[in-house]
């Protein structure tokens, strides 16, 4: 930015866009925010409907969707090297490269499917008792486990349409369609909702079905958003010119498929050590007991209904600087990507400062100890202290991202989990007495490194790249 400035371009100027600019941006950005906040919204009502039944039943759900967050986020991962080529494809106005990246990426999500399914059906249990510390031998573990198995289990059938959701919704997001994906998870997230109700308490003459109701409402509003976005996408492909014909063939130009392997498999790899990363995170948390699993899946879930605008930012950044690399403009694409921060930065603020106010309430709607509460709303406000940094990494992933840059990429995210933050976690909760408070705290603020490293990254402009021309 110093070089700018030193052009003669006010600091303003390099951050702060004009109305036409925030116009655009916001078309993107608040059909993902919508889309996003009621998924999150339903899931965190999803998880109080959960924690009325129990503590342990809370738990096992947690563990068993902490597991398969390691999947949701290979998915994505796998998905991404494909959309970086798909978002410029677009840019570039070429529709067929569009087509083979989505028939890229069917591929990918049938792999990732086969690959989860023969590792959580032989080795959910081991993986699950992982997380089960029970100090005091009370019985507790054992019912944990039996009713994480048990939800584990059913979500394992909703898989395949999540995947194929992910591959439909992430193409239509990279041509500038956000409206249907967000209506077809708006729908999918109260169809959700209402046999949570149904299945869970057992309303309307429905079976008392507990977590496994919880899994089954899960899978069931699976297949509904599937069906929405794939038979709308398909009765319209006048408007959605890459699905004309895309099952036609499913051949993909092998050049093509090698170079998007070659810059996707460090996203894949990215994605699922990082996400391996966050599971042993949690483990190492977990240590400290029983009540700090419980707390910590409070606090995630109402963590992440505060970080939509974080993450919604980040997939808008990726889609508008990647359409601008993919058009040639390599000054448009720079000067979006800044002022492109400095708007998430300003949306998080506000963010964090609502958070900070509701922190201590959410956690009284659950059904637990108040031990439990009270550090669940430790933790809430900790993570509302660090948002800010978040929201920097986040962006800098995005852009780094959007350039095709997968190698700095997956230094960036995953080498900085796996080099600082697990080592920090780990040491501190085996070598230490510290509270899980404090080590959490130390574990946040550790990203001010990353912070430092995007920051270092984006100047040099690294990452201004197009890979379609």
């Amino acid at each position: 930015m110093q070089r700018d400035l030193g052009r003669g371009r006010s600091l303003k100027s390099v951050l702060i866009g004009d109305r036409a600019f925030y116009t655009m941006v916001l078309g993107i950005v608040i059909p993902i925010i919508i889309q996003n906040a009621i998924t999150n919204f339903v899931n965190l009502l999803d998880n109080i409907m959960v924690g009325q039944v129990g503590t342990e039943q809370m738990s096992g759900v947690s563990i068993a969707n902490q597991l398969l967050f390691v999947f949701n986020l290979c998915m994505f991962g796998g998905l991404a090297g494909a959309g970086i080529f798909s978002a410029q494809f677009y840019g570039a106005d070429n529709q067929d490269g569009v087509r083979h990246c989505f028939r890229y990426k069917l591929y990918v999500c049938a792999g990732l499917v086969v690959l989860a399914l023969a590792v959580f059906l032989p080795g959910g249990r081991y993986l699950i008792t992982r997380f089960l510390h029970d100090e005091g031998n009370t019985g507790r573990a054992d019912v944990t486990l039996a009713h994480g198995l048990a939800y584990l289990r059913i979500m394992l059938v909703g898989l395949l349409p999540f995947g194929m959701t992910q591959v439909y919704a992430s193409t239509l997001r990279e041509t500038g369609e956000t409206k249907l994906p967000m209506v077809a998870g708006i729908t999918a997230v109260f169809v959700n909702l209402l046999f949570n109700w149904l299945l869970i308490f057992g309303r309307l003459g429905f079976p008392q079905l507990g977590v496994e109701g919880a899994a089954i409402a899960t899978v069931i509003s699976r297949f509904v958003e599937l069906a929405i976005v794939v038979v709308y996408t398909h009765r319209h492909e006048q408007r959605y010119r890459f699905a004309r014909g895309v099952y036609a063939s499913l051949r993909i130009p092998g050049d093509l498929a090698r170079e998007i392997t070659l810059k996707g498999m460090p996203l894949l790899v990215n994605e699922a050590l990082w996400s391996m990363g966050m599971t042993v995170l949690a483990q190492c948390y977990s240590m400290r007991g029983l009540d700090v699993v419980a707390a910590m899946n409070i606090s995630n879930t109402v963590s992440n209904l505060f970080a939509v605008t974080i993450f919604s930012m980040g997939s808008a950044t990726a889609i508008l600087v990647g359409q601008s690399l993919g058009a040639n403009d390599m000054d448009g694409a720079k000067s979006r990507a800044w002022k492109l921060i400095a708007f998430a930065l300003a949306v998080t603020v506000a963010t964090l400062l609502v958070m900070n106010l509701v922190a201590p309430l959410i956690p009284r709607l659950y059904r637990t100890s108040d031990e439990v509460r009270a550090l669940a709303t430790r933790l809430l406000r900790i993570y509302a202290f660090c948002m800010p940094l978040f929201s920097f990494c986040n962006s800098a992933y995005f852009i780094l991202r959007s350039g095709g840059k997968t190698i700095i990429t997956f230094l960036f995210d995953s080498g900085y989990t796996w080099v600082i933050a697990v080592p920090v976690a780990w040491c501190l909760v085996h070598l230490t007495d510290m509270s899980v408070v404090m080590v959490y705290l130390c574990v946040q603020l550790a990203d001010l490194i990353k912070c430092a490293f995007g920051y270092v990254l984006l100047r040099r402009g690294v990452w201004m790249n197009n890979m379609v021309a």
